[in-house]
């Protein structure tokens, strides 16, 4: 590849042998062809390295980094320290991209000077990759910083595409964090004053798990309670002004998630919707419809498991 590509893409990937192939095809499928790839692998014990390198082989545009295990974050520090051009997209190697997603955040960002990230919706895939129907309804438009203590707009970083520069002015990923380590970023940003705003258009196709595990929600909380930590410092009266209602919302959310869980979890999903309500009482009078509903499964979910139960082990559930 000669010169300067129009565009850089990072791809961090761990253990992705599954999945990278097909990845890294939805990039070569592109419609905006001056790109190059960076494919972090992070100390991948399968075969994700020898796959990739057989397509590094065949198409110039790729490189492949292997390095010691140490998170998505540091992966996508690298590739970022390594990317040769002024823009930036970001694939996770599970996920996948329709073919006009890069023309269409180039021209996104070329039509607002302001613009730091341009993000896209996605379309939910099941586990085995396919197409499920579920799109992602988040807001797009007139996003302030408000908006990336509560929630997540742009849903994943594949769908991300941004100015080289916001690293050089805000700093990278926390290597640190695993989770809510996106998020933490897009407020920083945000506080920077650079816009963050989305297309209308589905272009990203992001895997979401059936099953989950106790841990991962655990984690997720604790990464949110790092992003708040961190907000604090350059954010602190934003935090204030929001946190119990901020926090409300994303306990929420993982009740939400707690519904992938195996029965004998499902007890996770009812103290998160508990401490939700502890948060912000007016969660189920300021957002109804999510609010109730996730009470309401989280809750008959627990009762159905107690019931499948046999009486024995009921009475000795406490």
């Amino acid at each position: 590849m000669k010169g300067c590509p129009g565009i850089s893409v990072v791809i961090p990937a761990y253990n992705a042998a599954a999945f990278v192939v097909d990845t890294i095809a939805s990039v070569q499928a592109q419609t905006y062809s001056d790109w190059e790839a960076l494919i972090i692998d992070d100390g991948s014990t399968d075969e994700t390295a020898t796959l990739v390198k057989e397509m590094v082989n065949r198409d110039s545009r790729l490189r492949l980094l292997s390095v010691e295990n140490q998170g998505v974050s540091a992966a996508r520090n690298l590739g970022v320290s390594l990317a040769l051009a002024p823009c930036i997209a970001f694939l996770d190697a599970d996920d996948s991209w329709r073919p006009s997603k890069l023309r269409r955040h180039l021209e996104h960002l070329a039509s607002l000077p302001n613009l730091g990230v341009s993000f896209d919706r996605v379309e939910f895939l099941s586990s085995a990759g396919k197409p499920t129907g579920h799109f992602s309804k988040s807001r797009l438009h007139d996003l302030t910083p408000q908006h990336f203590l509560y929630e997540n707009p742009t849903t994943t970083t594949s769908t991300w595409v941004v100015r080289r520069c916001l690293f050089e002015q805000v700093g990278g990923f926390l290597p640190a964090m695993s989770y809510s380590e996106d998020l933490e970023w897009l407020l920083r940003v945000r506080c920077s004053g650079w816009m963050i705003a989305g297309l209308e258009d589905v272009l990203t196709g992001y895997r979401t798990s059936e099953a989950g595990l106790s841990s991962e929600l655990s984690k997720m909380e604790k990464g949110w309670n790092r992003l708040v930590q961190q907000a604090r410092v350059y954010a602190p009266d934003l935090v204030n002004r929001h946190f119990a209602r901020a926090q409300a919302v994303h306990l929420r959310y993982l009740a939400r998630r707690s519904l992938r869980l195996k029965a004998s979890e499902v007890s996770e999903g009812v103290d998160f919707m508990n401490r939700a309500i502890q948060s912000d009482p007016t969660l189920l009078l300021r957002q109804p419809l999510r609010s109730w509903s996730t009470m309401l499964a989280v809750q008959l979910r627990w009762l159905l498991s107690k019931l499948a139960m046999p009486a024995a082990k009921r009475r000795s559930v406490p």
